[in-house]
């Protein structure tokens, strides 16, 4: 879940600013009694407005690093850098926006003044070294997905993970999805099955009855036509080729991947291969699928009405937030069996951490009710938390009228693993069937690849 790369946000430049002030008070180098520079000042040098600013100052002042002094400015008070225990966290790039992360860390430095909270951003390719990250002392907690958790344990990492405790208020699917020989080694924070969101008056526009839970693939290609205009607008977008996204269509069909005697992959003439035919006559039948895995472009091409219906996630549905446009969400089409592919992020704690007393206090904390409650109220996310994600009360942002869908499709939630594959040979089957998909392979030789890299692997 990679944010969109360019230029800074507004909130990731305040999120500079904030954290260089309060590494700047820790390390010493602005000392208690010192002022800082003026607001003006700060706003010129982050480019941030004065309103910006203010609020970055605000949160300071909660963590008691500095004092405001009406009609003076803003002081100094932060504790010496040997009364504080830094903890480095490393993140998703994305949950910024899709669990308000950055405001649930000045919750917690708030209540908590004798921890600072280093976020360091992480792009995906940059999991796959979690466990030289935790080894070399790098971070001391982490934020984590299903398939980094399965990397993790593919390459020897189990054993620096601390065991978590279980909270029996967290979903147990998520639970034991993030489990390893009987312990619960990442607690689970946030998730979402893919789910249809379209635009509303498109529909009423074509005089097309909304989708629903009956819905086939043929369903939605029959629809995706009437709703299409020419130089105008897609019918259907869809990531095809992003590994959040095509397993979906393979595990609808109920196929897995099959081995021989020496555990390597056997494709020719299987199930499976049928299956990933069908997925590519799919494809070929809907000609505005993404030949790109792009961050959130499907989410902006429904916000500025340039399609009609996308595959997504309650997580990306953040990209939706503010913008004027009647969505709403349905259950993902299906082959006849309603399935749906989930993702989830969890959160470890390095058990070889010098301050893991304190990283696991930030853990619990994004797991506590407040924090969980905070995300279901502020964001589109849903928190692994069960009375949190299923709270019932005033909304204070536009949310679709089908948003607690997911409640009654939880028996269809699937992960990818139950293709039959790891993490590290879903990496490699996401470049190899690119090719197969685009018409650029024939069924033999991707078969014949495919075959042979996991011979390979096993040899």
């Amino acid at each position: 879940m990679d944010h969109k790369a360019g230029r800074k946000s507004s909130r990731e430049r305040l999120n500079d600013m904030i954290n260089r002030l309060r590494d700047e008070i820790v390390a010493g180098k602005r000392h208690n009694g010192e002022f800082l520079p003026s607001e003006k000042a700060l706003a010129e040098q982050f480019e941030l407005s004065n309103q910006s600013v203010r609020k970055g100052l605000d949160i300071l002042v909660g963590e008691r690093f500095i004092e405001k002094i009406p009609r003076v400015g803003n002081k100094v008070i932060g504790s010496r850098e040997d009364s504080v225990t830094t903890v480095r966290f490393g993140f998703h790039s994305s949950v910024i926006e899709e669990a308000s992360l950055l405001r649930l860390i000045a919750m917690f430095q708030g209540a908590n003044p004798d921890i600072r909270v280093q976020t360091v951003p992480m792009t995906s390719a940059s999991f796959h070294y979690i466990g030289n990250y935790f080894e070399g002392g790098i971070l001391d907690a982490v934020m984590m997905n299903y398939t980094d958790f399965h990397d993790c344990l593919e390459n020897g990492g189990r054993d620096l993970l601390e065991p978590q405790p279980l909270n029996p208020d967290i979903y147990p699917f998520l639970t034991e999805a993030f489990s390893s020989e009987g312990q619960l080694l990442v607690q689970p924070f946030i998730f979402s099955p893919l789910l249809l969101a379209y635009n509303r008056a498109h529909f009423a526009e074509r005089g097309i009855s909304e989708p629903d839970s009956s819905w086939t693939w043929r369903d939605l290609i029959s629809a995706a036509e009437r709703l299409a205009v020419p130089d105008e607008r897609v019918g259907f977008h869809f990531d095809f080729y992003s590994a959040n996204r095509w397993p979906l269509l393979v595990l609808q069909t109920g196929a897995a991947f099959e081995r021989g005697d020496d555990g390597a992959i056997r494709l020719c003439g299987t199930r499976m291969m049928e299956a990933l035919s069908a997925c590519r006559e799919i494809k070929r039948e809907l000609a505005n699928l993404s030949d790109v895995a792009a961050t959130g472009e499907s989410e902006r091409m429904l916000a500025k009405g340039k399609a009609s219906m996308i595959v997504t996630s309650f997580f990306y549905l953040n990209y939706l937030q503010n913008k004027p446009v009647p969505f709403d969400v349905a259950p993902v089409p299906h082959f006849g069996t309603p399935k749906s592919l989930l993702l989830s992020m969890g959160l470890a704690v390095n058990r070889r951490s010098k301050d893991k007393a304190s990283a696991q206090r930030l853990l619990e904390f994004l797991t506590s009710s407040l924090a969980q409650t905070f995300i279901r109220k502020q964001t589109y996310s849903l928190p692994a938390l069960k009375p949190a994600a299923e709270w019932v009360g005033e909304e204070k942002m536009y949310r679709p009228s089908r948003f607690s869908l997911f409640r009654e499709t939880i028996p269809g939630f699937r992960f990818f693993t139950e293709l039959g594959i790891n993490s590290g040979e879903l990496g490699r089957l996401n470049r190899d069937l690119k090719l197969y998909w685009a018409g650029l392979d024939s069924e033999n030789a991707i078969c014949a690849q495919i075959e042979a890299w996991s011979r390979e692997s096993k040899g």
